[in-house]
């Protein structure tokens, strides 16, 4: 009897609690919410996962789009690859590498890809790319290759090295350096590459960089008055244009005589001339405003603030028969036409007996036009990564990790520097007489631009050149128009 009772009592609960599901109140459905449903689902968690399947979902895209041939979607729903693009290469090892390269810059319009550009950047992606070391697939945008580089170089600066850094490709079959070498030409050369970590950037990661400046000491010379006339005397006369674009005025004057450029050749610094130079260059050492000794930077502009580690000049040089000094400058970093207007600023103040006083006055708030020297003389010697070498260091002892240094080829990198860099330097100068036309632009100056060059060390009024930068435009900087880049 007690196990009836429990039957018929259970039946009864069971009734009970099906009334109460049937009388339970439907729930209002909450728009967006994670718990709405749809009351007309089957339940089944497959018509889920194929309304995200995303093989479907694009296979239904591409039935919608027109189209035949190859371009046809496939059985899985991707588009194929499309005709213009021909049959995929084969796939090889890829890295991140820092690829470290050297150059003479003449005829190239400087280091840096830029459309409808020959640069030294284009020269080596192509070759890249002729050695299966850039895919054909990555060859119409650098970017797709994470290109970068350590250090941009102005048209006609030259570098012993700089630096890359990219995906590289690695075919088995052959020395991909050697490839690459064997599609450029003999003025660019690639000397090797070392792997380094995924998120390596060549100009963030770049602590420093090292230039050098050739300069012959003729420069020091004393300033020789020209004589200017309306019209040229002769077919290569130097055009010589004041600063003014309210009344601007076009003058001649004659190139130098073949005995005033024996005179330069045979020129031959006295020791004051060095020390003078040498301590004015000191000046641009730690951190300062140059503002003055680049384009388009207010006095304001914290990005006008470099910090210059140390300059060096060297014993005199004499290469066929002519005197020169290096000068090493070791930077953090460098603005545009900054060390060409340093360069040009303590050779003007060695040439005119300015007080060395004057260069600390450059680092204040007036603007003052100081010219350039020549780019033939100026190349990046190498960029430096201490910092990110100390860190592959420290972690070499979990890791095989390689540093960046440029000694590893310094036997080929100093055979380049000599055939490929100064000895064409020093072919310039004498074939074309560079440096000669600089001096004699300046000698030929017209207007109060340079009347800053004083025995007094001071900046007066009349030289002081009013910009957008600084006060409404009444005197326009005519000698600082070209198009920014590094030095």
């Amino acid at each position: 009897m007690g196990s009836g009772w429990s039957k018929e009592s259970k039946s009864t609960e069971a009734k009970a609690t099906v009334a109460k599901t049937e009388e339970r109140p439907a729930l209002p459905e909450r728009s967006g919410s994670k718990r709405s449903f749809d009351p007309d689902a089957s339940g089944d968690s497959r018509n889920k996962k194929r309304h995200f399947n995303k093989k479907d979902s694009w296979a239904k895209k591409e039935k919608k789009k027109e189209g035949s041939g190859s371009n046809k979607p496939s059985a899985g729903g991707l588009q194929t690859r499309p005709d213009s693009l021909g049959p995929r290469e084969p796939r090889f090892p890829k890295k991140k590498v820092a690829l470290m390269v050297g150059y003479n810059g003449t005829g190239y319009q400087g280091m840096q890809l830029n459309p409808d550009c020959v640069s030294i950047e284009s020269i080596i992606f192509d070759a890249m790319v002729k050695a299966n070391a850039i895919s054909k697939d990555n060859s119409g945008d650098p970017k797709k290759s994470a290109w970068m580089r350590a250090a941009r170089t102005d048209k006609g600066v030259h570098a012993a090295g700089n630096l890359l850094s990219l995906k590289m490709q690695f075919p088995t079959d052959y020395d991909v350096i050697e490839r690459i070498n064997s599609f450029l030409p003999d003025q660019i050369r690639v000397w090797g590459y070392v792997p380094v970590i995924r998120s390596f950037h060549a100009k963030n990661l770049c602590d420093s960089r090292v230039y050098e400046y050739l300069l012959p000491t003729c420069a020091f010379m004393k300033p020789t008055k020209k004589v200017l006339t309306d019209t040229p005397t002769n077919e290569d006369d130097l055009m010589i244009c004041n600063n003014d674009s309210v009344s601007p005025i076009v003058k001649y004057t004659t190139r130098s005589t073949p005995e005033e450029i024996q005179a330069r050749h045979d020129y031959r610094a006295t020791k004051e001339q060095l020390e003078t130079f040498t301590t004015a260059l000191k000046e641009f050492e730690g951190t300062h405003n140059f503002h003055n000794y680049t384009n388009g930077k207010a006095f304001n502009d914290k990005s006008a603030n470099r910090y210059i580690m140390s300059i060096d000049v060297s014993d005199p040089l004499y290469i066929d028969g002519s005197e020169w000094v290096s000068i090493k400058l070791h930077g953090q970093s460098f603005i545009l036409h900054q060390i060409r207007k340093m360069i040009s600023m303590a050779m003007l103040i060695t040439r005119t007996n300015t007080p060395i006083s004057l260069i600390a006055d450059t680092f204040e708030q007036p603007r003052i036009n100081i010219p350039k020297a020549p780019a033939l003389g100026l190349l990046l010697e190498r960029p430096i990564f201490r910092v990110y070498n100390e860190n592959m260091r420290a972690k070499s002892n979990q890791v095989d990790r390689d540093i960046i240094d440029f000694d590893n080829y310094k036997e080929k990198i100093e055979t380049f520097k000599k055939e490929w860099i100064y000895k064409k330097i020093f072919e310039a100068e004498n074939n074309e007489h560079v440096f000669d036309g600089y001096l004699t632009s300046l000698d030929s100056h017209m207007g109060d631009d340079y009347a800053y060059l004083n025995e007094d060390g001071i900046i007066p009024e009349e030289c002081l050149v009013r910009t957008k930068y600084n006060t409404p435009a009444v005197k326009l900087e005519g000698s600082d128009d070209e198009k920014e880049d590094d030095n």
